[in-house]
């Protein structure tokens, strides 16, 4: 091949700001990277991109377990590693800081699933899997359609359940419900027994949780030594009962916020093109969310004037109403100027319940959805 015929890969970033379990599974691990292999080798076979592009991978333990300095530093390791763009930090906590270092220090454009508007800015992107705002107004429209009236709530320490409980107290007020208990968690799996007699004593109709996740490892167990069982509903924590068996339990009994939709055409077709690749079919949230991230980096790669940090931002900016194979049918992918959350449309969140199988989950309702 001559001198003229080759380029160097364009180099992204992915930043994952906790560390994956060794007990993570491998198919799972597959299920975040094969995505961006899929989406980028086909168009580089079609002729989209005319150069391959290359996945740099970090890890950090950041918060809730680590610090927030561990993840800037590797954001600055992959800057330095010449990635025109970087996909993470994921977790709200280690998102806004990260944002302020990203715009005085990198200039580097991120995107990432955090549900904060706080991290919305110039060089800063969201495919908010979930959202802090919106989650809790879906909370409340599912509470009213099981005419849940009186509600207790379990807030982990953290920026995200603080924010959470906020944007909470202000939807049940326009729904009608009322909150009749409140009661402190850790960020990480602690006793949660006084908590969970906190609840039992006020007798909510239901229970809310606001936060990571983590919190409520022990919840279940909780309720069960005093023999009850009260609807209960949770954020897109949820989506952490694919990292283990530990958080399926968890999660267990609880209707969680999600992605997956398998009544979305345009995920299921790309599902069937990882299947006939890889030989399975990951029927959960990360495979589908990925491959809209990979999607929108495509375009903006594809479409980049300059192959640059700002170019791609650019770009990216012009990505406009994508069919997206996450969330309910219909939903889009849509950037612009001033617009850094990616997904429109109210179904990019669902419902969903696990199955005690600890293999599938089904679907419960559509946000938007009367």
């Amino acid at each position: 091949m001559s001198y003229e015929s080759t380029a160097e890969p364009i180099r992204l970033g992915y930043l994952m700001d906790f560390k994956l379990p060794e007990f993570y599974p491998q198919e799972m691990k597959d299920d975040l990277f094969n995505p961006f292999h899929l989406i980028f080798e086909e168009a580089r076979e079609q002729g989209i991109i005319d150069r391959p592009i290359e996945i740099v991978y970090r890890e950090a333990e950041g918060l809730p377990k680590g610090s927030v300095k561990k993840v800037i530093d590797a954001y600055g390791e992959l800057v330095d590693e010449g990635c025109l763009a970087v996909f993470g930090p994921n977790i709200s906590d280690n998102c806004i800081p990260t944002r302020e270092a990203i715009e005085e220090r990198f200039k580097v454009p991120a995107l990432s699933v955090s549900g904060s508007d706080d991290w919305l800015g110039e060089w800063t992107f969201a495919f908010p899997q979930g959202s802090l705002t919106d989650e809790p107004i879906f909370w409340a429209d599912l509470l009213a359609k099981g005419g849940h009236s009186q509600v207790g709530v379990l807030i982990e320490q953290s920026l995200v359940g603080e924010t959470y409980l906020r944007n909470f107290r202000a939807a049940c007020r326009r729904k009608n419900i009322r909150i009749v208990a409140e009661a402190s968690l850790a960020q990480t799996a602690q006793d949660v027994t006084a908590a969970v007699r906190t609840m039992h004593e006020a007798k909510p109709d239901a229970l809310v949780h606001c936060g990571f996740g983590f919190g409520i490892v022990f919840l279940n167990t909780a309720l069960e030594s005093l023999d009850w069982d009260p609807p209960r509903f949770t954020s897109t924590a949820f989506q952490n009962a694919w990292m283990n068996p530990v958080m399926w339990n968890a999660f267990m009994g609880w209707t969680g916020v999600d992605q997956y939709d398998e009544g979305n055409p345009v995920g299921q077709q790309f599902l069937d093109k990882y299947e006939a690749k890889y030989g399975r079919r990951p029927q959960y949230c990360v495979p589908v969310v990925n491959c809209d991230i990979a999607s929108a980096l495509l375009r903006a790669c594809a479409d980049a004037h300059p192959l640059s940090p700002r170019g791609i931002k650019e770009a990216l900016e012009r990505v406009k109403m994508m069919p997206a194979a996450s969330g309910a049918p219909g939903t889009r992918v849509s950037f612009g100027n001033w617009t850094r959350r990616a997904w429109m449309g109210a179904g990019y969140l669902v419902a969903r319940r696990l199955d005690a199988d600890g293999v599938t989950s089904y679907l419960v309702d559509r946000f938007g959805e009367e």
